[in-house]
């Protein structure tokens, strides 16, 4: 059996388990179209933080990870598993709203919209880029709900703007350089957010925030047994080996406090 089949083989016999009779509990990462595609890289990256889990309940927690957003949806509705950690954020409230889960946790900092325009652009208000072009990605994704939602509480339709649809946030800052658009939005968290200087633009507007990479767990979790999650998960920063287990997820901590906001999140964003 070939390293391939065997790991699909494994993961396959871990799904088939139950949320929490298993002996081990599974631990669903969804990393969003920008993740890694390599198994074995996302359980290196995510396994600290499923043994801090697993202590904090006295059981061994198993990360798996899950490259499709359909098989998160079918793995959260048919509850295969004991905990997931996903982004976008749309899909933990729906795991909350739609299927049972509890909410546990999310990661600092929060996520956000940025609207972005050329430095030498002239805009100071959004009130400024209506009627210009606007770029933004796909009508499904997920930071094009949250930057249009953003937009439209600041009194900013972009049904009645002129928008136009990219595949990929990477390519917001080159509409904008080559002048084939005038604004654009982009997640906050993106790498694109982390080069606005070094490609040549600014921030004209951030938007409010709302949870990112948000952590739900099994409806047949207690609130003991999440409380004892969410007090180990604010311990981290205090320790080097905790440091060390939000660095490697790539995360600053995480707030136990936005449980609110995030069962509120498929309302704002329309959903």
């Amino acid at each position: 059996m070939t390293k391939t089949l065997f790991a699909r083989a494994a993961l396959a016999l871990l799904l088939c388990a139950g949320p929490t009779h298993a002996r081990d509990l599974i631990l669903a990462i969804s990393e969003g179209t920008s993740g890694g595609t390599d198994h074995a890289r996302v359980i290196a990256k995510y396994q600290g933080l499923a043994d801090v889990l697993g202590k904090s309940l006295s059981q061994k927690v198993n990360v798996v990870f899950i490259r499709e957003f359909s098989a998160l949806e079918d793995g959260m509705k048919e509850r295969r598993f004991a905990l997931a950690m996903a982004r976008p954020s749309d899909f933990p409230a729906r795991g909350m709203r739609d299927y049972g889960y509890r909410y546990v946790a999310s990661a600092k900092p929060d996520g956000q919209c940025l609207i972005v325009v050329p430095k030498e652009a002239p805009y100071k208000t959004l009130a400024d880029i209506k009627g210009k072009r606007l770029v933004l990605p796909e009508p499904a994704a997920y930071m094009a709900k949250f930057c249009a939602a953003a937009l439209r509480d600041e009194g900013v339709d972009i049904g009645k703007e002129n928008v136009q649809r990219v595949r990929e946030q990477g390519a917001v800052p080159f509409y904008l350089s080559n002048k084939f658009a005038d604004v654009g939005g982009v997640a906050s968290y993106s790498g694109v957010a982390k080069s606005l200087e070094k490609s040549g633009h600014r921030v004209l507007h951030t938007s409010v925030s709302q949870p990112y990479f948000p952590l739900i767990a099994d409806r047949e979790f207690t609130p003991t047994q999440i409380e004892a999650m969410q007090k180990a998960l604010r311990a981290l920063p205090d320790s080097e080996a905790g440091q060390d287990v939000l660095k490697s997820v790539g995360v600053q901590g995480f707030d136990t406090g936005t449980e609110k906001r995030l069962r509120d999140l498929l309302a704002w964003l329309g959903l």
